[in-house]
């Protein structure tokens, strides 16, 4: 008796720890954005002169591991795949909050979709264990963020004609190109080889699987387009101008 009630203390104290942990990664990523959004607007109110006389929507704006050998790749999951899962939740929550403060100013329909959909993802594999090698795939495409809003920034500080503002044009297109691409097709072809496992993973989670991706897909196909073309004007304007 006495086993057995130690054993259900030890079951729910693990239970209570991870969600504990899982609480406190969504809760870190809530701070780190907001905390960038603040440090970006003391820079900025010090380097660009133009930027206290923008509106409060804009300022906001411009402001696995060892051991898993045997196991499945769809159960696989670590300390630091959680962490990452659950900052990038804390991530989301900020910015689609203050996309929806604002809305429709810093970003239409299709900011929320993606920001709700990538969510949705993340909570599933983050609540199951399952697919989390996936999600991270999809959450490495985010490292063209830093490159989308340098070019906003430029385009409201009026340095639109700046060699800047080309090379971050430049190195937006390829990174584009290589992580929402390129990546997003060695994404499905990993899942095509690894289909078998897939399907064992929890329905709603399978069909997910299914669904998502390739709406985050078609939604960064559109958006490369709209770069390129923006790209070769943004070229042609500085060849003009030499």
């Amino acid at each position: 008796m006495f086993e057995s009630l130690h054993c259900l203390l030890k079951n729910f104290t693990f239970v209570v720890s991870v969600q504990f942990w899982w609480l406190s990664s969504v809760f870190c990523g809530i701070i780190i954005c907001e905390t960038v959004y603040k440090l970006t607007g003391m820079v900025s109110l010090m380097c660009f002169k133009g930027y206290g006389n923008l509106s409060i929507a804009k300022k906001i704006e411009w402001n696995n591991s060892e051991g898993y050998s045997d196991e499945l790749i769809i159960n696989r999951t670590s300390a630091v795949s959680e962490t990452v899962l659950g900052i990038s939740i804390g991530y989301f929550l900020s910015d689609l909050a203050m996309i929806l403060w604002t809305f429709p100013a810093l970003g239409g329909l299709e900011y929320v979709l993606h920001h709700g959909l990538s969510m949705f993802s993340i909570f599933l594999a983050l609540v199951s264990g399952q697919g989390q090698i996936y999600i991270l795939m999809v959450l490495f495409s985010e490292i063209t963020t830093p490159f989308v809003n340098l070019r906003w920034y430029l385009d409201v500080a009026g340095q639109k004609s700046s060699n800047i503002y080309i090379w971050n044009g430049v190195a937006l297109f390829l990174g584009w190109l290589v992580a929402r691409i390129l990546l997003f097709i060695y994404f499905f072809i990993h899942m095509a080889i690894h289909f078998d496992q897939v399907k064992e993973i929890f329905p709603l989670g399978f069909y997910s699987m299914l669904t998502v991706p390739p709406v985050l897909a078609i939604m960064n196909v559109i958006w490369f387009w709209k770069i390129f073309k923006g790209l070769i004007k943004t070229l042609s304007k500085a060849r003009h101008r030499q």
